[in-house]
This record gives C-alpha cells, structure tokens and sequence, in this order.
C-alpha cells in the first residue's frame, strides 16, 4: 500500500503517516515506541487502530509513501520585485532604506530616514560589500539574491560590524553557505560574538594592505580603526577606482531614488550632523586614515549610508579634512540657552542683537530643552564661537544644559572660543558648573561671563556689550 506522508493519522497531536514512517526509520518496533516519538495515540485513542495498522504494514515492508506531486515551477514574474540599482559597469547597490525609522542608534533624530547601503560585484568571483540593518533584512536579502541571478556567492567583505550593517551576516552566511567573510581581526572577533564560532570560522583575517583578485578586479582593504569602530577597514578597488569607505562620508537619511549625490539634494548639514554626532571623537584617525587614502586615485566613493559620490569629490574630502582638525567652517556665534521663564532667553535674545549691530551675520540661537543635541552640536562643529547661557536649576545646572556640555566635551570639540552667561534668583550658580564642566576641554573660555538676577535690567546692558565686543573681535576684527 501507499501512504501519504503529509495526511495527518493522529488529529490530536497533529502526527503525519510520515512521523510515523520517520520513527519506525529511527527503530521503533511498537505501538509505545510510536508513541513515545512521536505523541501518536497518547491523547484520546480514536487513532490507536490506524496507528497499528500503519505501523504493522511498515514493519512488514508492505507500506511505501505515495509519489509527491512536484511543487508548481514559480515564474520570476511572481516573486516579489528586487529593487537593484546598477553603480558601474558590474557594481550594484542592493541596499536598501528605512523611511519609517525615527532614531537612528536610538538617539539622533532622522526624520528623513535611514539608508543601509550594500553593494555586490559580479566579477569571476562574487563579492558582496556588507550586508544591512535587521530593519530592511527582507529588501535587502531579495535584493542580493537578484543582483547574483543565480550565481553563488564567494565573498562577503566586512568593513564594520555594527549591527546596521552586520545584522544580517547571519542569514547571508546561511543562505550562501560556500561563501567566505573578508574582514579584520577586530571584526572576526565581533562576528562570534554576534553570530558563534561556526560563522566566525568562515571569516578569513586580513592585514593592512592586503590584496584579493576577484577576476579583472583587484581589491585592497585598509585598516581605518576608530572610524568609528576599532576592527573598520575599507576597500579600494583599483579597477574602478572606487573606494567603500565604510561609515566615513555617510550622511543620515534615506534614499529617495536618488542614488547618486549630484542626483539629489542632500544637506552638507546633515553630513555635517552625521559626522559630529557619529565619528566626530575620533577627528586623529579620520586624520589618519585620510593620510593614509590619499596617494589613491578615488573616482568613487561608495559608504555604508547615504548616496554614492561619483563627482566633486574634493568637497566632500575637504568637509572632512576641516571636521577632522576641529577647525570652523565659517566664523559665527551659536548660542545655546536653557531658560525656565523666558528671562535666561530674552538676554540671548539682546546679545544677538547686539552682535549683529557689530557686523556678525552668522549668528544661530538654539533652546536646548527645543532643540535636539545633535543639531546643535553640529552647528557647534560649524561655528567658531560659542555662547551657553543657563539658568540655575535646583542650586545646579539645568539638566538639559548639562547634557549638551557632557556631549559636547564626548564628541571631541576643541579650537573654539566659548562665553557663558548665568542666571539665578537667589544663588546663581550655573555659570561655576558650567564651568567646572568645561575644564579640561581644549577651547578658549572668554573673561567676559554675564550673571543675571532673575529679569534681564538696564543694568545688564554694559556687561552683555562687553561681551558682544569680545566675542565680535575674534569674528570681524
């Protein structure tokens, strides 16, 4: 007789003739044997005879599963669409974006989105440049099956293995399980301990400098640690000229179609605020590795977020020469108030004035409890003057001021001129803390501090002039 393996004999423990068959396979001889593999008649009972009948006629040899019907061929035309973009000649981008996303790292706000992006090189041999976030694991994982079209996948380079763009190692590995991981010491490490020894066995280790030929593509990695991770290395492809620099020359938001940056309109600010908030601590290895990058002839720069640069080049390397040294972009005055009531506001309010009347034009207000941190330290990294202007909260320093110094002192900032200003009704005291905050911090503390006694007065004026005065002398001179 034949059986369906599929048809289910015990209704209660949802058991096929197939378990059935599987446990006999195993050994089972009896009816209790069948049961303790498989639950099969261990409920109600109505099954038993079924059971032993089928059991009997296996033992036998008498009963053979039943021909499966092959699975309808599937048409590509029915499968879900792959969304792959050509870079050049046999690069493709098979990243993809999150629109839906709110805080990046859980932090900085992005109310644009997120791009993770992947590349895949069909050369003699197959190449995959990082994989992407948890978030888009499904686009993404379409979109690397459809870029291969059927050929297997030999490599997959790890520049960084944080896990918007290692989370998906894992079901890469599993899905091409004849493909080996390229990446540093540092970054094998981190695959065990993300995904366990077996797919940090399949990671070969590679050394500053080191070459593989993919076919008519000679691919170099180079070390970049703390850019912003210690185990980051990037790729140069000397064919193409093309240089997948990891998390450097990343921007946040999503793509919007536009997978080139001279196809779309992406923000120097927030390039700006992806630099200062992600990578801005580490301003001597940014150094470092642009050093170490510059006798290469880069015609393109592929990074993990944001669009591909296939032109101007020299503006986005110059950005991040002058991010780098900490040095200002532009000669201007962010001032940063905490203010409870107004009053703390209203004097930043008249020191605006007043330096504009001195002939500063770049002047930018921020309110901290408003404005996310992020922002405004990144217009801090713009800006060579700084003013921060607090209230006193609880005989200490306003909270959210305090979160803005600590990020700004974690984040690196150094070669500023900075001036304070206090406000208290019965003890002001904020313009001490702030101050004992920013000891130690490589930045020019001006003399000039203004206190405040609740309501800014007539009587402030003179000071908030002075102040004017000095910050407009290091700006227009």
């Amino acid at each position: 007789m034949e059986y369906d393996p599929k048809k289910v004999i015990c209704s209660c423990g949802r058991v096929t003739c197939g378990d059935v068959a599987q446990a006999v396979k195993n050994g089972a001889k009896t009816l209790e044997d069948v049961r303790e593999a498989t639950r099969a008649t261990a409920f109600c009972g109505s099954c038993t005879d079924r059971v032993e009948a089928l059991l009997g006629q296996l033992l036998s040899g008498e009963a053979g599963p039943a021909a499966q019907s092959p699975a309808p061929a599937v048409s590509p035309a029915d499968l879900p669409a792959a969304l792959v973009r050509k870079v050049c000649d046999d690069l493709f981008y098979v990243g993809a974006s999150d629109h839906r996303i709110a805080l990046f790292e859980n932090q900085y706000p992005v109310p644009d989105g997120m791009a993770y992006n992947s590349y895949v090189l069909l050369d003699k041999k197959t190449v995959l440049f990082d994989t992407a976030d948890q978030s888009v694991s499904e686009v993404f994982l379409r979109n690397v099956e459809a870029a291969l079209n059927g050929r297997k996948l030999d490599y997959v380079v790890v520049h960084h293995m944080e896990p918007d763009h290692g989370a998906t190692l894992g079901a890469v590995l599993k899905k091409w399980p004849e493909a080996q991981v390229i990446c540093t010491a540092g970054a094998k490490k981190m695959i065990g301990q993300f995904f366990g020894a077996d797919a940090a066995a399949r990671a070969q280790e590679v050394r500053d400098g080191v070459s593989v030929m993919t076919g008519a593509h000679i691919l170099s990695f180079h070390t970049a640690p703390m850019v912003h991770w210690p185990e980051v290395m990037v790729t140069y492809d000397r064919t193409s000229e093309t240089l997948f620099s990891a998390d450097a020359f990343g921007t946040f938001g999503a793509l919007n179609g536009n997978l080139f940056a001279d196809t779309g309109d992406f923000p120097v600010s927030e390039y700006r605020r992806y630099y200062s908030n992600i990578v801005g601590k580490f301003g001597p290895q940014v150094q470092a590795a642009l050093n170490k990058l510059s006798a290469l002839k880069i015609s393109r720069i592929c990074p993990l977020h944001g669009p591909v640069f296939r032109q101007d080049l020299d503006e986005i390397l110059e950005k991040y020469r002058l991010w780098s040294t900490y040095e200002p972009e532009e000669k201007g005055v962010v001032i940063a108030y905490a203010s409870v009531y107004g009053h703390t506001a209203n004097a930043c309010f008249a020191l605006a004035d007043a330096l504009s009347e001195r002939g500063v034009r770049d002047v930018r207000l921020f309110d901290v409890s408003k404005t996310d941190g992020s922002y405004i330290l990144s217009e801090v990294f713009r800006r060579s003057h700084l003013v921060l202007a607090s209230v006193t909260y609880a005989g200490g320093l306003f909270p959210a001021m305090e979160s803005l110094i600590l990020e700004l002192k974690n984040h690196g900032l150094k070669n500023r001129t900075v001036a304070l200003m206090e406000n208290g009704t019965w003890a002001p005291v904020s313009g001490k803390k702030m101050t004992e905050l920013l000891t130690g911090a490589p930045v020019t503390l001006l003399e000039q501090k203004v206190t405040l006694l609740s309501a800014m007065k007539e009587s402030h004026r003179p000071a908030l002039e002075a102040l004017a005065d000095a910050l407009a002398a290091g700006i227009v001179g």
